[in-house]
């Protein structure tokens, strides 16, 4: 069972050293990070919940912090790409959803991911 969450971030590059310097106009880039999704049911598992809203993140400076957390660099921008996972987490965590659906305010488990992760869920075949 695996998942993992895919954001595009823009980082700032800085030089570390006194008389280094970077070419104007170079100074960003934008680089794919991805973040291990928890278990469905441990620790952490609702980290979709906390930080994503209809497959967007919810609060841009939030983000750019946990990003500048992952990478200890400088963040611009931080977007939501989507959930990987395959089937097996995928069903794990509906029915951990389903298990606590007033903590996620829905009626149903669609509802919490169409709420949260939008269309951004691509379940990938367990083809190890």
């Amino acid at each position: 069972m695996h998942g993992q969450y895919v954001f595009r971030v823009r980082v700032r590059l800085q030089p570390a050293q006194p008389g280094i310097s970077l070419e104007p106009g170079t100074e960003t880039t934008t680089v794919t990070v991805t973040r291990e999704a928890p278990e469905p049911g441990t620790g952490g598992w609702r980290f979709f919940r906390d930080t994503l809203w209809r497959g967007e993140v919810a609060d841009e400076a939030h983000a750019r912090r946990l990003a500048e957390d992952w990478l200890g660099l400088p963040v611009e921008d931080v977007s939501f790409s989507e959930l990987q996972a395959d089937e097996a987490y995928i069903d794990a965590l509906k029915e951990e959803i389903a298990a606590d659906l007033p903590a996620f305010k829905a009626d149903t488990v669609s509802e919490v991911l169409s709420k949260y992760l939008g269309s951004s869920i691509r379940v990938e075949s367990g083809t190890d």
